[in-house]
């Protein structure tokens, strides 16, 4: 049985599930922008974290298919698939200091401890709602999205037609 088209599969649906649920994220960045009601915005943020975690199990799943694939079908003497993983750290790289470190920022301005925050047993002051609009305020969901789409763009660019 040859394994490599199951490989690729799982690398596709993955894939698909991670933009899905990945994608909650990417809406609530826009709306959380635009909302001023403290409650309907930590709702929101609640919605977004509830999604991380499938994003995160996705994306591994999507990558050690991804790889496992690359490895089966003797794609990593070419270049293709080093672009690709080169694009993906670029892309998820980027998002750090762009959506997730306001994000962040966002919930611990609205009491909500992050995952970090969590670990250290913290619980954050409430800032004022003034506070709270800089931040939403601070929110880049266009540029956040069109790293995201412009990489996912290169990504199936480079599977589909392995350039190099």
């Amino acid at each position: 049985m040859d394994v490599y088209p199951w490989l690729v599969l799982t690398h596709v649906v993955a894939a698909f599930v991670f933009i899905l649920a990945h994608g909650v994220s990417a809406f609530v960045a826009f709306r959380a922008r635009a909302e001023p009601d403290r409650a309907r915005l930590g709702a929101l943020l609640d919605l977004s974290s509830s999604s991380l975690g499938v994003t995160f199990i996705a994306l591994a799943v999507a990558l050690v298919a991804g790889i496992a694939a690359a490895i089966v079908g003797g794609h990593f003497a070419k270049f293709w698939p080093w672009a690709a993983i080169i694009v993906l750290v670029v892309v998820g790289g980027s998002m750090t200091p762009l959506a997730t470190y306001p994000m962040s920022a966002l919930r611990r301005a609205l009491g909500q401890p992050t995952r970090d925050d969590q670990k250290k047993g913290v619980v954050p002051e409430p800032q004022t709602d003034a506070e709270v609009a800089i931040l939403r305020a601070k929110l880049r969901p266009e540029l956040v999205s069109a790293i995201g789409l412009g990489g996912l763009v290169i990504l199936i660019w480079l599977m589909q037609e392995k350039p190099f």
